[in-house]
This record gives structure tokens, C-alpha cells and sequence, in this order.
């Protein structure tokens, strides 16, 4: 019997042949939920776009799905932990876009310089206002760009081919990549706020990005500055960036995504400086057909017991493997967390060593899962423990794996070593007891033992008489509860590492109090997630 496939949102004609050449495909689009939730049980396989949302709901009724098929790169509409628990694989089709994005970045760059969606407007109401709508050249301008992974880099060098400057932010991208194409690198935010005429804004949409651009970094930028965002909505505070513009500080902006979506108000459609478009980015004929063929293809592979190419939920690893490395997953999470929080500077090398009786296994796994704490921070693409070495390659990052079978003090350890032009910061982890514990063992070659938490705090300090309490008493001040506390120093009276399991979260304004009651500037914030 063939099995069948749901397709919601359309595929390209192309996409759909292959797909009819060895399966029965049925198109049916606009489905509610609940019609969803009834069509779902007789399918092996859907097909969707940004509009169908496959929800736990929807995929807890589906009994015979295999696979999931986003034809395009955000899976922000599939809820993967639901389906993974229901063995359904979920594949998309990242890059596929990317050219799409890039041009539409630079198409809304184009339109707010010059005003064209003021001037078509008065010129079709019968209005010829030609002096009213003098715009700008982007010729010797410079673009600021925030996340140079894949279409960061697209419009990196097509801006340089409108002669424009160019210089890009990005902390896990090497220095090859910016030199690759001759742009300046921006090693802090406010390095690339002080030269951008425009800023294109190419990240993803976590923890550290949500609410990244406000108030407070709109006072920072060149005044007149134009913003463009094709990337995700939430990372700039819409309220903030309309009052930014009201004000002068900001020039203008353009953008394609929003706090919410589909979005039917926002304080920046009062504003002539604005240009919007409803999430456009992908919205081409290539690039709809690029991701539907992706799709079919893998789809049809995962269908015929095939391995996905771009599976973002399926790591290939053996039975055997699986039982010997699964305990060590929360650890490396953590591990790869903790770096994320601590490490300063430009990282261009990773290197990850495995001793004692793990180092006898396949550990591709373990490091993919490190490398997407620390890659999904900062990476434009939807990072995933299959697609992370992909994009750790693509921005010149080099990672290296050591093995040794010889186990010196623990039966297992993890060592995360990340190094930079300027900075290197090392991190080591084993489990202990029956139920597998992850335990920091030692940071920044300070030997500790810590039981890694939500909340977590660490100061360098000089090792000498007082300090401890002086940390202990301003916490106190703050309200904030010390769950546990650990030092570690590799000499007396020398320079020495505290780690504090905390109860609660410390917030930044929190954090300017902690240093100036406790004297200590060396204090490092770690929210794991």
C-alpha cells in the first residue's frame, strides 16, 4: 500500500512530481486545527509552511506520521520536542532562502532611503510632490550588519558591490571570514553603533537576542541611523524603536518581522519613516521552489528508511552508543552553556577532549550538542545537533575532538577548551552517583565542584582574608539566596574563582549594586536554560 502524504501550505509543481512518483499526495489547504487534527491520522508524512502550526495536540492525534516536512528554514511553527517523543523525524530546508532575505534586507534598504512607498503613494493620489521625497544615496555609506552567518554574509557582499562599507558583528565567526570578503569587524556592538549609516540585522531569536535592540541601544548608534530587520520580530522593541524615531535619534526603519505575527497594529505603522512588509523575507518564486524540492527529496528518504540530510531532531547514533553517552547529555548542555556565559572575545577554535571510558564511543553526539549551546547563541540559522557542524564550518570555526581511554582523576571527563585572538577560557564536567549528576570540576583551569543550577554567579577575586564574606554580606543586601558556594585558586594568597548556586535571577541593575557594595568588578551572570 503507498503511503501518503498531507500537503497544507502548497509546494512547488516541481517538489510535487517527485513526491506523486512514489506516493499518494494530497493537497488540502486552510485546514483548522481541529480539521487538521482529523486529516493527521491517515498520513505518514505532512508538508507544511509557515502557516500550518504543528502543535503537541495535533501531533499526539497522528498515528501513523513519520515525518515532517517545513518546506523552509524556521521550525518555530512544529513543536520538535512533541514530535520527538512521538519518533517523528522533522526536516526543513535551511539556505534555501538565504538569497531571497538577503535581497528583500536590501530592497527595504533601498526603499527607505529614497522613499518610495511615500512617493508612490502621493504620486498615485494624484499629488507630483517631487521635492518632498528627496532621499539619500547608499553609495559610501556604511552597513552595519548584526550576525554574519549565511545571509549576513549575502548582503555583506552584495553591499559591497553597491559600494558601500561594510562592517559586521559577530562573536563566533573568525576572522577569515570577515578578511574573505575585506570587511571591517566590529568586535563589540558598540564599535559597529558608532560608524553605521544603516544596521541590517541578521540573528535568531533566543534568550540572549529578544529585546536586544531598545531604548538604551538606539542611544548608542550614530543619530540618523536606519534600521532594517528581515530576521526575526521580537529582537527590537518596537515601542522603543518608534519613540527612537519620533525623537531623531533614528532615521528610519524597515522591517519585514514583528513582536507578533500576523501583526495588525504596532506603533511604528503611525510613522511616515517606517516601511513594512508581512514577513516577505522568503517570499520568491526560487526560493519556494529551492525549499520544496529540498523537502520532497527528504521526505521521500526518511518515507523509504533513508537518513534526512537536513533532519533537525535525528542524530545518528547506534543502540549500543546511545546507552554508553546518554548520561552524559545534561552535562554537556551545561557545559556548553556555561562557556556561552562566560567566554569574551572572538572564538575561532573549539577543541573538546574525552577521557577515560567515553573517549570508547562515538562522541560526535556529545560534541554537536556543546557546539549548539554555544553556535545556536549567536547564529542566524536553527541550530541543531545535526546541521551545527555544517554551520560551525561555514563560519570558519575549527573544532577538533581528543580521546584518551587513560581516566586520571575521574572515570569520565569533558573538557571544553575555546580560544580566541585574544582570550581562552577551558571548562571540564563528569556525572557522578547512580542517576548520572553533572558536576563542574574545573573553570578556567581552577579546579571547583559544582553541581551546575539555573542561577549561577561567579567572581574573581584575590585570594586574601575577608572576601568571602564580603560576597556573601552584599548578596544578602540584594535579597538574593545562596544556595551553595564553591572556591577554587591554584595557590595561596593567589588569584582565586568563586561559583554560587543562586536561588533567584540576577538582573542587571542587580548586578551594578552587587559591585558597587561588594567592591568586585570580575563578577560573570550564568542563567542556564
Amino acid at each position: 500500500m503507498h503511503k501518503k502524504i498531507l500537503v497544507t501550505d502548497g509546494i512547488a509543481e516541481d517538489a510535487k512530481k517527485i513526491l506523486e512518483a512514489k506516493y499518494i499526495v494530497d493537497l488540502k489547504k486552510g485546514l483548522s486545527p481541529e480539521e487538521l487534527r482529523k486529516e493527521i491520522r491517515d498520513y505518514n508524512a505532512i508538508i507544511i509552511r509557515s502557516a500550518t502550526k504543528m502543535t503537541s495536540d495535533i501531533i499526539e492525534y497522528a498515528e501513523n506520521l513519520e515525518v515532517i516536512g517545513r518546506a523552509g528554514v524556521g521550525v518555530d511553527n512544529v513543536d520538535v520536542k512533541s514530535a520527538t517523543k512521538k519518533g517523528v523525524v522533522v526536516v526543513n530546508a535551511p539556505g534555501s532562502n538565504s538569497n531571497s532575505v538577503a535581497e528583500h534586507a536590501l530592497g527595504l534598504m533601498f526603499a527607505l532611503a529614497r522613499k518610495i512607498p511615500e512617493a508612490d503613494y502621493s504620486t498615485k493620489a494624484g499629488k507630483w510632490e517631487k521635492s518632498k521625497f528627496k532621499g539619500i544615496e547608499i553609495e559610501g555609506k556604511t552597513l552595519g550588519i548584526v550576525g554574519f552567518g549565511k545571509i549576513g554574509y549575502i548582503v555583506a557582499k552584495k553591499a559591497i558591490g553597491l559600494g558601500m562599507k561594510v562592517t559586521a558583528y559577530d562573536p563566533f565567526t573568525t576572522d577569515e571570514k570577515f578578511s574573505s570578503l575585506g570587511i571591517e569587524r566590529a568586535n563589540k556592538l558598540e564599535d559597529l553603533y558608532k560608524v553605521a549609516d544603516f544596521i541590517s540585522i541578521h540573528l535568531p531569536k533566543n534568550k540572549d537576542t529578544i529585546d536586544l535592540f531598545n531604548k538604551k541601544e538606539f542611544a548608542k548608534m550614530k543619530k540618523g541611523v536606519i534600521i532594517i530587520n528581515s530576521a526575526r520580530g521580537g529582537i527590537i522593541v518596537e515601542k522603543d524603536l518608534a519613540d527612537a524615531i519620533r525623537e531623531g535619534q533614528v532615521g528610519g526603519a524597515a522591517l519585514d518581522v514583528f513582536e507578533s505575527e500576523p501583526c495588525a497594529s504596532s506603533p511604528l505603522f503611525e510613522l511616515d519613516r517606517v516601511v513594512c512588509t508581512p514577513h516577505l523575507g522568503a517570499s520568491t518564486d526560487e526560493a519556494q521552489d529551492r525549499a520544496g524540492i529540498m523537502i520532497a527529496e527528504q521526505v521521500s528518504d526518511v518515507l523509504e528508511g533513508k537518513p534526512a540530510t537536513f533532519a533537525v531532531n535525528v542524530p545518528a547514533v547506534s543502540s549500543e552508543a546511545a546507552e554508553a553517552i546518554s548520561p552524559f547529555f545534561e552535562l554537556c548542555d551545561n557545559i556548553g552553556g556555561l562557556f556561552t556565559g562566560l567566554f569574551e572575545g572572538n572564538l575561532e577554535t573549539i577543541e573538546i577532549g574525552y577521557e577515560g571510558k567515553i573517549a570508547d564511543y562515538d562522541t560526535k553526539i556529545l560534541t554537536n550538542m556543546i557546539l549548539v549551546k554555544i553556535l545556536g547563541r549567536y547564529s542566524p540559522e536553527n541550530v541543531n545537533i545535526v546541521n551545527v557542524g555544517l554551520i560551525a564550518e561555514e563560519n570558519g570555526l575549527k573544532v577538533k575532538e581528543i580521546k584518551s581511554l587513560k581516566a586520571k582523576d575521574y572515570i569520565n571527563l569533558i573538557t571544553l577548551t575555546g580560544r580566541g585572538r585574544e582570550s581562552e577560557l577551558s571548562i571540564s564536567g563528569t556525572v557522578t552517583g547512580m542517576k548520572n549528576r553533572p558536576r563542574f570540576v574545573s573553570i578556567d583551569k581552577f579546579a571547583i565542584d559544582m553541581v551546575p543550577s539555573r542561577y549561577m554567579a561567579f567572581v574573581k577575586y584575590e585570594d586574601v582574608p575577608g572576601q568571602i564574606g564580603k560576597i556573601g554580606t552584599a548578596f544578602g543586601k540584594l535579597n538574593i539566596n545562596i544556595a551553595a558556594m564553591h572556591v577554587g585558586r591554584k595557590k595561596i594568597s593567589g588569584e582565586a574563582v568563586m561559583g554560587l548556586n543562586l536561588d533567584s535571577e540576577i538582573t542587571d541593575e542587580m548586578l551594578k549594586k552587587f559591585k558597587k557594595l561588594s567592591g568586585f568588578e570580575n563578577i560573570k551572570v550564568v542563567n542556564l536554560v
